[in-house]
């Protein structure tokens, strides 16, 4: 007896269970049976633009990783600029102090710098960010 060409042929596979769970478990959430997720699965493994498919999906990724680096360092870039200017401001304004009343200016100093902390936190929380702040193009 001769097959009909249009009718379907048999295959027996082995899956680990984990991976027959996880069949089961999308068939069931799609309300179709196993046999036509596998059937979809293996044809799109097979099929000659899974490849292309999935370098574009590869260089989608990739493009985002390259926006999130150079924002990154775009971000880095201007905390060390601003950290550079504070620390050159800080150093020519600030007389050493005498040895007495240096007790109290440590004292002082942390209490500003709680102050500062505090400051941080609510700008970080609320905003806006410095970055937001800097225009993108300076000439």
């Amino acid at each position: 007896m001769r097959e009909r060409p249009d009718k379907k042929s048999r295959l027996s596979v082995y899956l680990d269970p984990d991976l027959m769970r996880l069949l089961a478990d999308f068939a069931a959430r799609r309300e179709q049976s196993r046999s036509l997720i596998a059937e979809a699965a293996i044809a799109s493994f097979l099929s000659p633009d899974a490849d292309e498919r999935q370098e574009a999906a590869v260089a989608k990724r990739l493009d985002r990783i390259d926006r999130n680096i150079q924002r990154l360092e775009r971000d880095i870039g201007i905390a060390n600029e601003a950290f550079a200017i504070f620390i050159r401001s800080w150093l020519t304004s600030t007389a050493s102090l005498p040895e007495a009343a240096q007790v109290a200016a440590r004292a002082k100093g942390g209490e500003r710098y709680d102050k500062f902390l505090e400051a941080l936190g609510r700008r970080l929380a609320k905003g806006p960010k410095l970055r937001q702040e800097v225009l993108e193009d300076v000439p």
